[in-house]
Formats: C-alpha cells, sequence, structure tokens
C-alpha cells in the first residue's frame, strides 16, 4: 500500500496554475516535515519545496521561489503545492514526500506522483 497519494496534476498552458494534494492512505503525517519533489523525463528527481511538521518553516529550490507555495493542513492531514506561473521547464511527475532529504533527494516514505505537463 502506498503510503502517501498524490492528487491535483494535470495538463495546463503557461502562466497557468495547479494545486497539488498529498493525503496518507491509513496513517497520518501530521508531525512529519513534507516534502514534494520532480522528476522530468531523462532527468533526476529534484527536491521541490519542504514544510516543518508546524507548517512554521518552509524551503524551496530557487526556480520555484515566488511561485510555488507549499502549506499543510494537519487537521485534515493533507500538504499542498500551489504552482502559479507555469512554465514548460516544470513539467514532470510530482512526488510527495514525508520526512525528505532535500540534498540526499531521499525520503522516509514516497507517494506513486501525479504528472504535471506545462504546455508553451
Amino acid at each position: 500500500q502506498v503510503p502517501l497519494v498524490e492528487s491535483g496534476g494535470g495538463l495546463v498552458q503557461a502562466g497557468g496554475s495547479l494545486r497539488l494534494s498529498c493525503a496518507p492512505s491509513g496513517r497520518t503525517f501530521s508531525t512529519y516535515t513534507m516534502g514534494w519533489f520532480r522528476q522530468a523525463p531523462g532527468k533526476e528527481r529534484k527536491f521541490v519545496a519542504s514544510i516543518s511538521w508546524s507548517g512554521g518553516s518552509t524551503s524551496y529550490e530557487d526556480s520555484v521561489k515566488g511561485r510555488f507555495t507549499i502549506s499543510r493542513d494537519n487537521v485534515k492531514n493533507t500538504v499542498y503545492l500551489q504552482m502559479n506561473s507555469l512554465k514548460p521547464e516544470d513539467t514532470a511527475v510530482y512526488y510527495c514526500a514525508a520526512e525528505p532529504n532535500q540534498y540526499a533527494v531521499s525520503a522516509l516514505y514516497w507517494g506513486q506522483g501525479t504528472q504535471v505537463t506545462v504546455s508553451a
């Protein structure tokens, strides 16, 4: 059973917005740091953003700063990634992660991924 389930991906034109959601399957992640990674075709998986368990601390990869916002609702046990001003280079499979290590590109738990495609 995949512990994390992403949703909200899809096809959008450049300049558009999408909101990804990540919810656990069968457990709570309210005490975990959570994060998002992405993997473009033929490329390595890369860190996108992370948020502390309380939501008080966030971190972003430079190319998404000012465009993406990570947030969480611990009552709903859900993590979000609001993506605005999308660019074709944001096209990738986006993965939710629990207890991510942005430098090692590792995590305690992963989701199955959701495809985001941005057309020019």
